[in-house]
């Protein structure tokens, strides 16, 4: 190779990475700022509103931060016993579900979820939907990041706060606004684990069809105390 082109070659390789190094200090960064101020806005949200945008659909979102300590406790132990029972245990990563998973999908069976609650806010705020390797890659490297410099009980707030709930429905405010005409103060137990049930799919399931899912996680919660 002409040592022109190993230099263009070369060139192109520093600055692709320089780009990376500076997206992922910027992301970090953003994760530092979170630990003090709520986010206006977050990547999934803005793609919603791009996607409706790009078809020419109506888009209308709710979206309301309250405090960690306004939300229901029944609603925030549905929700961890839903999405990431180990919530309170891992450093971000559930090896134990991922093995699950990694066994599952080895012996041809439907791959199960082991994402953690931590991984899909990082994902929620950051990145949106999309699926690459770069951004699991950028995503993976983030979530430590978040767990330190967060800490347990503020990604908890935020992901309650930033999580999908409908069409245009993000947070647990603007949810049980939408669904039980209440604030998320005031949700009951049964309330609280329909409204999980939902968070796997929540452009398609609502509350109110969530029987079968709703007792798996209610069954969930007794069995780890709550």
């Amino acid at each position: 190779m002409p040592s022109s082109r190993k230099g263009l070659l070369r060139a192109a390789l520093l600055l692709f990475s320089g780009v990376l190094v500076l997206g992922w200090s910027l992301a970090a960064l953003t994760l530092v700022a979170y630990r003090f101020i709520d986010p206006p806005t977050t990547a999934v949200q803005t793609e919603r509103r791009m996607q409706a945008l790009f078809h020419g659909k109506p888009y209308r979102k709710r979206y309301d931060f309250v405090a960690l300590s306004r939300i229901s406790p029944e609603l925030q132990h549905a929700v961890v016993a839903a999405e990431d029972a180990r919530f309170y245990q891992h450093h971000g990563f559930d090896w134990h579900e991922i093995q699950i998973a990694a066994d599952e999908d080895m012996e041809g069976k439907r791959m199960r979820g082991a994402s953690t609650i931590t991984q899909q806010l990082v994902k929620n705020l950051l990145f949106g939907t999309s699926r690459s390797i770069l951004r699991k890659g950028a995503e993976f490297s983030l979530v430590p990041v978040a767990e330190i410099v967060l800490g347990k009980q503020r990604i908890l707030e935020l992901y309650l706060n930033v999580v999908e709930w409908g069409p245009g429905i993000y947070g647990a405010e603007a949810a049980s606004a939408y669904y039980d005409r209440t604030s998320a103060r005031n949700l009951g137990r049964d309330q609280s684990a329909r409204l999980a049930a939902i968070l796997p799919a929540p452009l398609k399931r609502r509350p109110e069809r969530m029987n079968h899912y709703s007792a798996l996680i209610l069954e969930r919660e007794r069995q780890m105390g709550w």
